[in-house]
């Protein structure tokens, strides 16, 4: 272990982005979800990557962009996740070192590939996702090294990791260690439908005290309790008596916890060119602004930022220096 303390682990599915530009009657004729992630097997995969046309590759994965978006705003930080030994595991693994994280985590010699998302990018700039997981199912409770969990401020788990059962062990293991320890541990719902899928199962893990901070946009917020309404959902929550960074698109966000409601508008954009990785860059500012001891406000603000420049170009990597934009914004890192 290269650092006596983290300011965040992350724990997720360690995947290579696939990304293409491509018009709405694509979604349509290949039965797409316009939206939403969708998990498929390899054989579907390869047939939609002959589909696509013109791709660009790019490391990926909703908590590991979290974590390279955290680094890029001074943040030491920590990723657990499983890859293969071939061309895309290397890259995955080249790349987030290269962003300054440390990624311990033995790559799979056998067994399935290393997992990659294809994502279809729309003229409106809204992304729909299919994921083949692949190596990323091998994530065990062995691969979680309790000794990085106690000396991480924030442990960040991503709710798409319920879907592998093994993994979905790794996670309650991390989380555990890290609430034991005394430290915080972050929750991303990472997609309505992957709400939808374990309802209450994420409600259990909040109401057994095992998370203290929830990140959500609306329409995951509103999947998980069952609400078409955005405000009565956060009604629901408020009672939960934990920290909730709640975000709306062009709306903004709110930031909840027992004090009370803040409401923190969107940061401005030029123009919108892609969404993916909006959440997990939000995530990223946010809780930068959290180790950093600013208020709630302050990090919302943060988070903003972060996620007004990925949105801006294609990918879920960041393009500029995020603590110099930080800085010419006046919030201190």
């Amino acid at each position: 272990m290269s650092q006596d303390r983290y300011d965040i682990l992350g724990l997720g599915n360690a995947i290579v982005d696939i990304l293409a530009h491509t018009p709405e009657a694509f979604i349509e004729a290949n039965g797409l979800i316009k939206g939403a992630m969708a998990l498929i097997e390899e054989g579907p995969a390869e047939a939609l990557y002959t589909a696509m046309g013109p791709t660009v590759t790019v490391s990926g994965g909703s908590a590991a962009n979290t974590i390279i978006g955290a680094a890029g705003l001074g943040c030491s930080g920590a990723f657990i996740g499983k890859v293969k030994t071939d061309a895309l595991g290397g890259l995955f693994t080249q790349d987030i070192r290269g962003a300054g994280v440390d990624f311990l985590t033995p790559p799979d010699s056998h067994g399935p590939a290393t997992a990659r998302c294809f994502v279809l990018v729309t003229p409106d700039g809204h992304r729909t996702m299919n994921t083949y997981l692949g190596a990323c199912q091998n994530l065990t409770e062995d691969d979680v090294d309790g000794e990085i969990v106690k000396v991480s401020r924030v442990t960040y788990l991503e709710g798409y990791l319920w879907d592998p059962p093994a993994a979905k062990a790794a996670f309650v293991k991390a989380a555990k260690i890290a609430r034991a320890a005394g430290q915080r541990v972050a929750l991303s719902l990472s997609d309505p439908f992957c709400v939808g899928r374990y309802r209450s199962e994420f409600l259990g893990l909040i109401r057994d005290g095992m998370v203290d901070i929830l990140f959500a946009n609306e329409a995951e917020l509103t999947s998980l309790y069952d609400h078409t309404d955005f405000d009565q959902a956060v009604t629901q929550f408020r009672a939960e008596g934990i920290l909730g960074a709640l975000t709306r698109s062009e709306k903004g966000c709110v930031v909840v916890s027992p004090e009370g409601l803040t409401a923190v508008p969107a940061a401005p954009i030029a123009a919108l060119v892609d969404t993916t990785g909006a959440g997990d860059l939000f995530a990223a500012g946010f809780i930068t602004g959290l180790v950093r001891g600013h208020n709630h406000a302050t990090c919302a603000r943060l988070g903003a930022l972060a996620a007004a420049e990925i949105i801006q170009h294609l990918g879920a990597r960041p393009k500029v220096d995020l603590r110099a934009l930080a800085a010419h914004h006046e919030i201190e890192l």
